[in-house]
């Protein structure tokens, strides 16, 4: 077999081809070309060129014709010709039909059969058959010997097999045997597809040769014949002798036609077959490049199938590789082998020329600065350079491949040399380095492994000269810091994944692979105090975002503060990551944020439990307020220039993320006795937040999720930052209302001062017009250039509270408030308190700061009582009461947690063991209980702002006149009336406030339920309980609580909520309040038989006419209202029964009415029973709660007939 092979391998050397030049020619009947080809070329196409002679053509056009002649002339000289002219004089009609019956017949008869019906018993072999026959049986002969190959390949199950025939292997005859070949797969195509006769030559000796010159007379073939080859060729073709045939027979047909040579190569990636052929055309082609500096054909094929995102070709090379490997058979003759060598060779064209193998010393080379041993490798190679070892690493860490010695050692050679600083070459040294670490067995040597180190050394001492020139921030310093941090923290898989990062590849490395460069690194080069001293002095990365990509300083920086290598060393890391974060812009480097949180943790966490003091240094209160100069608020409110929206944002998320920390690790500092500073309140006030919280909004995309974390933060820090009707507002102030007023806004509006608008204020008791002509077009501008106008509006506000002040300058006024208050509310809203404090004269007012207001936030509602009655200032009011509310719940909690240290030291030093539990649970208890009566008492100073003042009353204003006119309309037939007094009503300050009031009541009642439950227990004024049961939509959650409320011992609760609960059952006739209904009937059933005489006065006058509301909403509880009605009458009549008689008519008409209720429909009516003026001359108060029993009954009667 081995002889075989051998032969198999060189039976076409000494054959005549085809050549490009001919093919060409022939691919584009170029006769001119074809007459100047040889006699021996000219042979090899002799078959095609007497067809085109001969037979019709299709093209009649006169050039043809011309062609035609030269043709014909061409072949007039040639002897061959004639025997081919006699091949195509035979009947290939009788032919084809012969040759159906012998495939029939062996198909018949199997394989393996003798007989044959185009070629009758052989007398001599078919070498001489062939010499003695006329062109008719030559034919037969040929395609006979064909016909039987092709039908032992169709029945082979693709397991390849070596025929030998003395047709094909005569050199003797060779030449008439393709004659025939190409003759009979000319006339015969259906009996002989092209692509079955290819593959059935594969089979033979000279089958290439054969193969081609069949090609060569049919070119428009050649595709076709490429891809059915590659379609049924082998997975890996250097693993069998069929698998080298076809690649070889493949070869020749690309050597052939050149110009197809890299589309058959792509065949070979389509299909996943062939991968020698691949190589072996890569390989031809690479040859004939002119190029020598660029990238190599050769590599950037390799590299794509290695480093693609086909896995499946990625998989099918890789194992060409490896089996290519476990051959033994590693000559010139495998493809792998010639591969490996042209990589080689271009491996070591490109490795400096001038290169010693003495290992010298650093000092040897300071000393002799002009003689290098160490020659840099040419720009011009810089990049193939790269090319090539991101293909070795392919090579080794996916296909599998294992260095030779001499590839090793040149490939040491090659990532020890020295680029020029050039971007490309700092991504040259970047590989290096990370190819060293991904297969340290490239150095096995000491005198390797010094090379190495020397190496090195030089990366560091250069690292800021190539940063400085190349231009390129993300250097190979950086890595290298970041890698020294890796193995002193012994983050192997970091390492790992850093490599693969860089190199562009997932490889498979060995954490255990790497123990030799970890000693290197930790004990030789960088030291874990030389890492943190160097780190400190690497510049900072100059505009920093998401467009910088590699490994840059803040990489390093950040897995030394995690590492805590700063603090352990005592080495500052606060001014470089102060100057980094000013050094920022958008879109922003996903490194930021995780660099603020580990630098905070190792402010806030010491190193170790044994040096509690080793911990870094927040930043100072005066380089955070540099930050924010310019965004402070005043008459400047352009953002400077000096520093970008990114680095205020990102100082903004520190604070608030130090400050959150600090208090959620309260507990373990007070353990380790440490007290780490707090900002001060005055530095957080002078910080405009939501200004820059809406700078963030706008520009979320580039931000990542830095606008994301400053709201969580501002949530939980500050919750009156986060109000949701200021969301809204916002979102009308921000929409396309903002670009209409950019296309409204002129000159006039921009030219009005703050000055101007004082003036204007100034004079608004005699002139109104100008004032509101200034602030009409301040609502043109924008919410930051509002800013300056702030302090003017709000120190004015006072002078609004005056009579005569139009309305729509209160409302403009309102307008201008909200849209400053998008930008800067907390320094508004205390402008605004200071601003609406009550004018007392001689006494000095006082001024009150944020930290007043958050710890008192019912100062805001000890303003001007004209406050109170001017809708747009209540307005502004109520928002701001609203957000101290919540300021100083988080406010309260905040101080819990600041003060806990104290507690804990404090019980440590008196030894309270085991009781600090107990303190810390009744602080809590108390704040709540703080936050709870500070709540109910906005709400309660507020319902009685709702009620009318004394001078109200006297102009006839009614609190639930609105409510009542409502009812009067649907209970009686005079509409008209009623409307006009609700509208008398609507068209009050007084309801308009209530209406302000009502809505921010709904919204503490909707946030938190106990407070509605706390406020209903303490109670307030009847007169209040139809505004706020109709004007609050939440009023209904009372239904859940009002049953404990009516258990409550004390009389005026139960009234209370008897009364609450009438009102509730008429705007909510719920089945939940039937049955709370149905509970308060029996409960005064209940009480009657307890309550003495003047209890019982006190209680039932208040709460009987609850029961026609009772009977209105729900009419079923009629009879058990009427029962308790005749009991409470008798009752009271039993009492004054030895005093007079003067009641029990009263009881016989109540028992009358009860059985006949529509004989007294006449009675209702009566206007002495609807004013009560019956028998009122009697104090007795039994006698009055008999009359207004009476009434009650008759009203309860009246409603009923009504409906019906």
């Amino acid at each position: 077999m081995k002889d075989q092979q051998t032969v198999i391998m060189t039976e076409c050397t000494s054959l005549q081809f085809v050549s490009p030049f001919a093919f060409e020619a022939m691919q584009k009947v170029d006769v001119v070309r074809l007459a100047s080809l040889s006699d021996p070329e000219l042979r090899l196409l002799l078959p095609c060129l007497v067809r085109m002679a001969l037979c019709a053509p299709a093209d009649q056009s006169q050039s043809w014709a011309q062609d035609k002649k030269l043709i014909l002339r061409l072949l007039s000289g040639v002897e061959a010709v004639n025997s081919i002219v006699a091949l195509l004089s035979v009947d290939f009609h009788a032919l084809e039909q012969d040759a159906s019956k012998e495939q029939q017949l062996r198909h018949k008869l199997g394989g393996g059969s003798g007989e044959s019906i185009l070629v009758s018993q052989l007398q001599h072999g078919l070498t001489l058959e062939f010499e003695h026959s006329d062109s008719p049986r030559r034919l037969r002969l040929v395609l006979s010997e064909l016909l039987a190959i092709m039908n032992k390949v169709s029945e082979s199950n693709g397991e390849f097999f070596f025929k030998s025939s003395e047709l094909f292997e005569s050199p003797v005859y060779l030449e008439e045997a393709a004659d025939v070949l190409c003759i009979l797969q000319a006339e015969l195509p259906s009996l002989l597809p092209i692509v079955d006769v290819a593959e059935a030559l594969l089979h033979v000796r000279n089958g290439a040769w054969f193969l081609c010159l069949l090609v060569a007379n049919v070119p428009d073939s050649f595709n076709e014949v490429c891809r059915g080859l590659i379609k049924n060729g082998e997975r890996q073709d250097e693993e069998s002798l069929g698998g080298r045939r076809r690649t070889d027979a493949l070869r020749f047909l690309c050597k052939m036609n050149p110009s197809q040579a890299l589309k058959v190569r792509g065949m070979v990636v389509e299909e996943c077959h062939l991968p020698g052929l691949g190589v072996a055309l890569t390989l031809d082609h690479t040859k004939n490049e002119a190029c020598e500096d660029g990238v190599s054909d050769l590599v950037c094929f390799v590299s794509g199938l290695l480093l693609g995102t086909n896995a499946k070709v990625r998989t099918w090379f890789g194992t060409f590789i490896r089996n290519g490997q476990q051959r033994k058979r590693e000559t010139s003759s495998s493809v792998l082998w010639q591969m490996r060598r042209q990589l080689l060779l271009e491996l070591m064209g490109i490795l400096p020329t001038v290169r010693s193998t003495r290992i010298v010393e650093e000092a040897d080379v300071d000393m002799e600065p002009n003689v290098s041993v160490y020659s840099g490798l040419k720009e011009e190679h810089v990049v193939k350079a790269s090319a090539l070892l991101r293909l070795y690493c392919a090579l080794m860490g996916i296909a599998g491949l294992k260095p030779t010695e001499e590839e090793a050692e040149q490939l040491l050679q090659l990532m020890t040399s020295r680029p020029p600083a050039t971007p490309a070459g700092v991504r040259f040294v970047s590989l290096s380095f990370c190819m060293l670490l991904a297969f340290s067995t490239l150095v096995s040597t000491p005198e390797q492994e010094q090379l190495m180190v020397v190496w090195l050394s030089w990366m560091i001492k250069e690292e800021a000269y190539f940063e400085s020139t190349s231009g390129v921030s993300a250097s190979f310093g950086e890595m290298l810091l970041l890698v020294a941090m890796y193995f002193h923290s012994n983050q192997l898989s970091a390492i790992i994944d850093l490599v693969c990062s860089t190199l562009g590849m997932k490889i498979v490395i060995k954490p255990s692979s790497l123990s030799r460069m970890k000693t290197i690194f930790t004990q030789e080069i960088f030291t874990e105090q030389v890492v943190t001293a160097h780190a400190v002095r690497v510049p900072v990365t100059s505009n920093l975002s998401a467009n910088i990509t590699g490994f840059l300083p803040i990489h390093c920086i950040y897995q030394l503060l995690r590492s805590r290598s700063f603090t352990k060393h005592k080495v500052s890391i606060k001014d470089w990551i102060y100057r980094q974060l000013c050094e920022t812009s958008t879109p922003l480097h996903p490194q930021l944020l995780p660099l603020i949180d580990v630098y905070i943790n190792s402010i806030l966490t010491p190193a170790s439990k044994s040096n509690p003091e080793a911990t870094n240094q927040p930043v100072t209160e005066q380089e955070i307020l540099n930050i924010f100069q310019g965004v402070t608020g005043g008459d400047n409110i352009r953002l400077n220039q000096r520093f970008s929206i990114t680095a205020q944002l990102l100082v903004l998320y520190y604070i608030l993320s130090y400050e959150e920390a600090l208090l959620a690790n309260t507990k373990t500092l007070a353990a380790m006795q440490r007290k780490p500073k707090s900002y001060s309140s005055s530095l957080m006030d002078q910080i405009p937040i939501k200004f820059l919280i809406r700078q963030a909004q706008g520009l979320q995309q580039e931000l990542g999720g830095l606008h994301s974390a400053l709201l969580r933060l501002l949530a939980t820090n500050y919750p009156h930052l986060c109000i949701v009707d200021d969301w809204i507002c916002e979102e009308e102030i921000t929409g396309t209302d903002a670009l209409l007023r950019r296309m409204l806004l002129t000159n006039n509006a921009k030219n009005h001062s703050p000055k101007q608008l004082q003036e204007a204020f100034s004079a608004v008791p005699v002139n109104h017009t100008q004032v509101m002509q200034i602030i009409e077009h301040l609502t043109l501008l924008s919410a930051s250039e509002l800013i300056p106008y702030a302090e003017v509006l709000t120190s004015n506000m006072s002078q609004l509270l005056n009579s005569g002040v139009p309305r729509r300058i209160l409302q403009t006024v309102n307008k201008l408030w909200m849209v400053l208050n998008t930008v800067m509310p907390r320094r508004l809203w205390v402008m605004t308190v200071n601003a609406l404090q009550p004018s007392i004269k001689f006494v000095r007012q006082q001024k009150y700061t944020q930290n007043d207001l958050m710890i008192d936030p019912l100062i805001v509602l000890r303003c001007d009582q004209r406050v109170h009655r001017c809708p747009p200032l209540m307005d502004i009011t109520l928002h701001m009461l609203n957000g101290y509310l919540l300021a100083s719940k988080a406010y309260l909690s905040a101080h819990l947690k600041e003060t806990e240290q104290d507690r804990s030291s404090q019980n440590n030093t008196i030894g309270l063991v085991g009781q600090t539990d107990a303190p810390e649970v009744t602080r809590e208890e108390l704040k709540n209980a703080l936050l709870a009566a500070q709540d109910s008492a906005a709400v309660q100073i507020l319902l009685e702002i709702c009620l009318p003042t004394e001078e109200e009353k006297a102009n006839g204003v009614n609190p639930d006149s609105l409510l009542r006119n409502v009812q009067s309309v649907i209970t009686t037939n005079t509409p008209n009336k009623g409307m006009e007094e609700g509208e008398d009503n609507l068209l009050c300050n007084l309801r308009e406030v209530q209406c302000l009031i009502c809505c921010l009541l709904h919204q503490m009642y909707i946030a938190d339920p106990n407070i509605a439950k706390l406020v209903h227990f303490q109670g307030y004024p009847c007169e209040l309980l139809p505004l706020t049961v109709a004007g609050i939509p939440s009023m209904h959650i009372c239904l859940d609580f009002i049953p404990e409320l009516i258990a409550q011992p004390e009389l005026e609760k139960q009234i209370f909520a008897i009364q609450l609960l009438s009102h509730l059952c008429i705007q909510y006739a719920l089945p939940k309040s039937l049955s709370v209904a149905r509970l308060a009937v029996n409960v005064m059933g209940t009480l009657l038989t307890v309550l003495t005489q003047a209890k019982r006065y006190a209680f039932f006058m208040p709460t009987l006419p609850s029961l026609v509301s009772f009977c209105r909403a729900f009419p079923p509880l009629y009879e058990d209202i009427m029962s308790l009605l005749i009991q409470i009458g008798q009752v009271c009549a039993s009492d004054v029964a030895t005093q007079t008689r003067d009641i029990d008519p009263i009881i016989t008409r109540l028992q009358q009415i009860k059985e006949k209720p529509s004989g007294w429909s006449q009675l209702c009516k009566d206007s002495s029973y609807k004013n009560g003026s019956r028998d009122t001359g009697s104090m007795d108060p039994d006698v009055q709660l008999c009359h207004c029993i009476e009434r009650t009954v008759i009203e309860i009667i009246n409603m009923s007939v009504s409906g019906i």
